[in-house]
């Protein structure tokens, strides 16, 4: 499965929406991780054929979505990213955990086994 690149339209329908909660309320299926990038950065480059070899062996229990931090400035300030790559962990139930920086493959098969897939094991 392919990654998807949300708009903030796409974010409000399929993750949050944010003008209409105020406290976290996860608007999607699956749990998820959103990439917030800009083409120009180096440490995204790296991190992205990562999370595209991710969507393909988790296809079906979580998605990957990607968020570039330039064309959708709103969205990137609605969560306070200062620096990227800055990814978002959102589990089902409990709440998101931000991870800034490039994490390495094996880090982010960890969070998503901690963070995204425990809660459904229980």
């Amino acid at each position: 499965m392919a990654i998807e690149h949300l708009t903030k339209e796409t974010f409000l329908e399929k993750v949050f929406n944010y003008e209409k909660n105020t406290d976290w309320k996860f608007e999607g299926t699956l749990p998820c991780i959103i990439d917030f990038y800009a083409d120009w950065c180096g440490p995204c480059k790296m991190v992205a054929p990562v999370l595209e070899e991710l969507a393909v062996e988790y296809a079906g229990k979580i998605n990957i979505y990607k968020i570039d931090t330039e064309a959708e400035q709103e969205l990137a300030g609605a969560f306070g990213i200062r620096s990227i790559p800055s990814m978002l962990f959102v589990p089902m139930a409990n709440q998101p955990q931000m991870s800034v920086g490039a994490l390495p493959k094996d880090a982010l098969i960890k969070a998503i086994g901690d963070v995204l897939l425990k809660e459904s094991q229980n």
